[in-house]
């Protein structure tokens, strides 16, 4: 993979990991397309999914710093260390899937762009549903609870596979359970930022133990890195805005187009 390769994948990466069009499918496609597909994909995606925390950490930093805040307080118990218990609680179906699925799961990566394409339906369909019902639901939005967290966490443990958008998928199982608009995008990404720092630094200690040998060059991975966190900073303030005037059907019709691109690519 050359710079110019890892650059290209870096912005696709920043810019779909907060838009509910699947970073990891999007990721697929486009080594498909540069032909660079094989070539170190785990490594590349656990590099530029850690650059988007980090984006992520930037945009949010206000909202972290107070949770950690809260969390290591005097006070006994408190809203903040409340938050965090749901966002502990939502981390056990991908902590189940990471520890004993994890081999299944890599093995999707760089299987061709046929599953890429029915998960990208499934996310359209998804995202549809979600706005199509949520706007005929009478009933009275709310906060985050400990079971919309734990069913939040099932979607992103499901999300894993490559082209079901883990935003996507998040954000519209929340407002299928009723939280509001608000709420659900915020949860959303502050819910991943522990399992992919883990991923990150489990396949560091990979590599600096020797069980992972790096041939991608270093050089292709710090453009990529730098490109997914500048571009992802824009595309995290995005999507909450976003979210909040609740237009996902558009990107729904997006993810159908992209989708129906890479079976009939996979096909060929």
């Amino acid at each position: 993979m050359s710079w110019l390769e890892a650059l290209i994948l870096g912005i696709v990466q920043g810019l779909t990991e907060f838009l509910p069009v699947s970073s990891s499918g999007h990721l697929e496609i486009g080594q498909a397309l540069l032909g660079t597909a094989g070539e170190e994909n785990l490594l590349f995606a656990v590099v530029v999914h850690a650059a988007t925390v980090l984006s992520t950490l930037v945009i949010l930093w206000s909202e972290v710093a107070q949770l950690f805040k809260g969390t290591f307080s005097t006070i006994k118990w408190n809203q903040d260390k409340e938050y965090v218990a749901k966002i502990l609680v939502s981390m056990i179906p991908v902590f189940i899937v990471g520890m004993f699925f994890k081999d299944q799961v890599e093995a999707f990566f760089g299987s061709g762009l046929l599953i890429v394409g029915i998960c990208l339906i499934i996310t359209a369909s998804l995202l549809w549903l979600s706005e199509y019902l949520n706007k005929r639901m009478n009933r009275q939005a709310h906060e985050v609870t400990y079971r919309d967290a734990f069913i939040i966490g099932c979607a992103q443990a499901v999300a894993v596979l490559p082209g079901l958008s883990r935003s996507g998928t998040t954000i519209a199982t929340g407002l299928l359970c009723g939280v509001r608009k608000e709420d659900v995008a915020k949860f959303s990404f502050l819910m991943v930022l522990i399992p992919i720092l883990g991923d990150a630094l489990l396949e560091l200690k990979d590599i600096l133990t020797g069980e992972v040998v790096v041939t991608i060059g270093w050089l292709p991975l710090v453009v990529g890195f730098i490109a997914a966190f500048l571009t992802g900073c824009f595309a995290c303030r995005f999507m909450i805005d976003i979210v909040r005037r609740q237009k996902l059907i558009y990107f729904a019709i997006y993810c159908l187009c992209v989708g129906t691109f890479a079976i009939i690519y996979g096909l060929c």
